[in-house]
């Protein structure tokens, strides 16, 4: 079981978009899509947001990502409702829906706990990566530096696979000086084929974690 994300949106269309992209980025994950108002119609509901809390708990926790200000507040009252070992399981994102959302999906994916994913959310917004990249990892811990040959690069469906790996492992990642464990940092760094990546860390599984994360890499993400 993992953390489970709640999408709550103004649209239906919205809401269960972000859920079918988030998805494609960590299988596994309960996503759930609250949207639009009890008619179907633009608005939120707070009977959906709340069974959409209750739905996407596993007992996990459960990170909420909002499109506006008028459903941060649905979204608020429905957790005040809540009774309190639940309410105490939920948190509200203060982060972009789409990016947020993803980054949530693949940080609840690796198995990172409700704060983890919801500081993952956050990045989406500027705030800091899990690891703090400014931290680099020392010059003398296991490094590789290999070029990437799958055709889509370290995009979306790569990065996802990427961090997923990283994070199961005892050392702290990171691929050309950012946190290997976020996906939005990952992301960022804009890696098409035929780039450089240098993959270097620090920790108990330092040179296992290397050596698994290159051999994705060489193996060109499995992309056929």
């Amino acid at each position: 079981m993992s953390v489970g994300l709640l999408i709550v949106s103004h649209s239906v269309r919205i809401a269960e978009g972000v859920v079918e992209l988030a998805g494609q980025m960590a299988e596994g994950v309960t996503i759930v899509a609250a949207g639009g108002a009890e008619d179907g119609g633009i608005g939120t509901s707070f009977d959906l947001v709340t069974a959409g809390m209750q739905a996407a708990d596993s007992g996990e926790g459960v990170v909420v990502l909002c499109d506006l200000g008028s459903a941060v507040l649905t979204a608020e009252t429905a957790l005040e409702l809540l009774d309190e070992a639940a309410a105490s399981r939920v948190r509200i994102a203060d982060a972009p829906i789409v990016e947020g959302a993803v980054a949530a999906a693949v940080a609840a994916s690796a198995g990172d706990d409700v704060d983890g994913v919801l500081a993952a959310a956050r990045t989406a917004a500027g705030g800091p990566s899990p690891v703090d990249d400014a931290r680099t990892v020392p010059d003398d811990g296991p490094t590789r530096t290999l070029t990437l040959v799958n055709d889509s690069g370290l995009h979306a469906r790569p990065a996802a696979d990427l961090v997923q790996l990283a994070a199961t492992f005892d050392a702290r990642v990171q691929v050309n000086g950012v946190d290997a464990r976020s996906m939005l940092r990952v992301l960022g760094l804009g890696l098409d084929r035929g780039a450089s990546v240098t993959i270097r860390a620090t920790g108990p599984e330092a040179e296992e974690a290397v050596a698994a994360v290159a051999d994705l890499v060489e193996r060109g993400f499995d992309e056929s």
